[in-house]
């Protein structure tokens, strides 16, 4: 018996969410790791600049959001453009900092496009080029020095093994509500440690992030449970981890004992 097609995309959802200990490890791409520790010079993130100036929406509720449907002409035009622009930069000929801002800005800019490319999908779980495929992180997106790039391979084989910041997981930005936001500032050098503090402390802080209800039970963004080892050496630390940044439950944190439960939002950020 066949069975419909939205019964087939809610079991491979319902698969997804339950496959939180299944998250890509960091396996660094040799390729890319290589930079030029005495560069200057930087990288002209200004047209992803003007996207984010022109679509990107900061609510009340501190969730930011895109006006995928309001982008078309020029603003279609500078996302591909600057798309175009990184494509023919090699960010191995800058330093270390000018390239974590590069691939942080590269990954959201990609994200958006794919976005763009669904506009009849209420979730990024539905996009992707593979009938069978849940998301479109496999998918290849980009072509940088004759290799072709998934946003897997820039968060997984490039950002975390090479520059081991766990902040990152605050910077790039999977287009849905549950994720940390979409940055409205593009990534740069000059303050991007500044940027990075922001973007962990705005996370920790907001209720998708971390929630203690009145009955004392804990829940945390699903990003913490698939990158533990990015966090802490297991579940204690991790909650250790987030009370030394929340500036609320920072005490009721400390030796936390009880009960941790993950959840995460997985619709589309899309402004109303």
């Amino acid at each position: 018996m066949k069975r419909p097609l939205s019964i087939l995309i809610f079991a491979a959802m319902t698969l997804f969410s339950g496959l939180a200990s299944a998250a890509p490890a960091p396996e660094k791409w040799a390729f890319w790791d290589r930079l030029n520790a005495e560069s200057t010079a930087t990288i002209d993130h200004s047209l992803w600049q003007s996207v984010l100036d022109k679509y990107l929406r900061e609510s009340p509720d501190n969730i930011n959001r895109f006006a995928y449907t309001e982008v078309a002409g020029e603003g279609r035009e500078q996302l591909r453009g600057y798309l175009t622009a990184m494509a023919a930069i090699d960010p191995r000929d800058y330093n270390a900092l000018e390239q974590q801002a590069y691939w942080m800005n590269l990954y959201n800019a990609l994200t958006v496009d794919v976005v763009l490319k669904y506009p009849k999908k209420k979730s990024i779980l539905r996009m992707s080029e593979g009938f069978f495929s849940i998301g479109p992180w496999d998918d290849e997106v980009f072509t940088l020095a004759g290799k072709e790039l998934t946003l897997n391979d820039i968060e997984h084989r490039i950002l975390r093994p090479i520059f081991q910041d766990r902040r990152v997981h605050y910077a790039v930005n999977c287009a849905s509500i549950g994720c940390p936001n979409l940055a409205p500032k593009v990534f740069n050098s000059a303050q991007l440690e500044e940027q990075l503090v922001a973007a962990e402390r705005g996370y920790i802080n907001h209720p998708r992030g971390v929630t203690l209800d009145k009955k004392g039970r804990l829940q945390l963004s699903q990003i913490f449970e698939w990158y533990v080892d990015d966090f802490a050496e297991d579940e204690a630390g991790l909650v250790n981890y987030l009370a030394q940044h929340h500036e609320t439950l920072g005490e009721t944190l400390k030796g936390f004992t009880g009960k941790v439960s993950y959840d995460y939002d997985w619709d589309l950020n899309k402004a109303q």
